[in-house]
């Protein structure tokens, strides 16, 4: 349950306004089409963590959508709404941009709110994760760009009802699998696991996955603190096997997965805490 706490929104060439007001076109493709895309990212201590790869990632979104992004404007609005939300500790950034109606410029939103209380909890004890089928081949994005791979579009209804089956089945989060049993992502982040020394993610590209700013933040660190990184296709056994499991996404943080399918995971809690302070949480 969220923080009872207002949130701050924020609109593109208007600055910070009451979030109760009308702020978008009903005719807005973004709304009508999911036609647009966002960037979900953490607030510490009135610092938006990680800002300048959202905003590359949110720039690569937008070009592969066709939408003008001008990071230069998006830079004031979001101090703009920092300093309007003006509370210590975490809460959650949104960076919004939608098409926009045929005779109006595309439209953009910055809102801050509190987190949610169940991310406290699942830091403490971990995630219980299921797989699902995506229904879709590991490759199936070569030489596709219609198909968005990559983007972090505004059309996540898949993914929403993908994380409504997995607490249907008691979990807290799904993870996706292709058609040949490769291991994708999450409903909301990248999947992360250590074997020794080594960590390994999903590679991007053909496979359609969101390149994770925190996970990318995470294996620099790492490649720093002596762990080798590397991009790996791999099963769901090959998740069982591993030693630790997190799924990682930037307001959640890095979060090990307990449980696998129904099958119970030992935890690591050295590993863990090492792989939280290298992410930055």
């Amino acid at each position: 349950m969220a923080d009872s706490a207002h949130p701050v929104l924020a609109v593109l060439g208007r600055g910070v306004v009451d979030p109760t007001a009308p702020v978008a076109r009903a005719d807005d493709p973004g709304l009508t089409r999911g036609d647009g895309c966002f960037e979900g990212c953490r607030l510490l201590d009135g610092v938006v963590d990680n800002l300048d790869a959202h905003l590359s990632r949110m720039a690569r979104s937008c070009a592969a959508l066709g939408i003008a992004f001008d990071a230069g404007a998006w830079r004031p609005l979001i101090d703009e709404a920092v300093t309007a939300w003006a509370r210590p500790g975490e809460a959650a950034v949104k960076l919004l941009i939608t098409r926009g109606a045929a005779d109006d410029r595309s439209a953009g939103f910055v809102m801050i709110s509190a987190l949610s209380r169940e991310y406290a909890r699942l830091r403490r004890d971990g995630l219980r994760v299921v797989t699902l089928p995506r229904g879709l081949g590991p490759d199936v994005f070569t030489d596709a760009p219609w198909l968005l791979g990559g983007v972090k579009t505004l059309a996540y209804a898949v993914n929403m009802a993908a994380q409504r089956e997995a607490e249907r089945r008691g979990a807290h989060d799904a993870l996706f699998v292709a058609t040949d049993g490769t291991v994708l992502e999450s409903s909301t982040g990248t999947a992360v696991w250590a074997v020794g020394r080594t960590l390994h993610t999903t590679p991007t590209g053909a496979t359609g996955i969101l390149a994770g700013t925190t996970q990318q933040r995470l294996f620099e660190r790492a490649a720093a603190a002596g762990w080798t990184t590397a991009e790996s296709l791999a099963t769901v056994d090959d998740l069982h096997a591993a030693d630790v499991l997190w799924l990682v996404s930037s307001v959640r943080g890095p979060i090990d997965v307990v449980e696998l399918d129904g099958a119970s995971r030992t935890r690591n809690a050295g590993v863990d805490a090492e792989i939280r302070r290298l992410a930055g949480f």
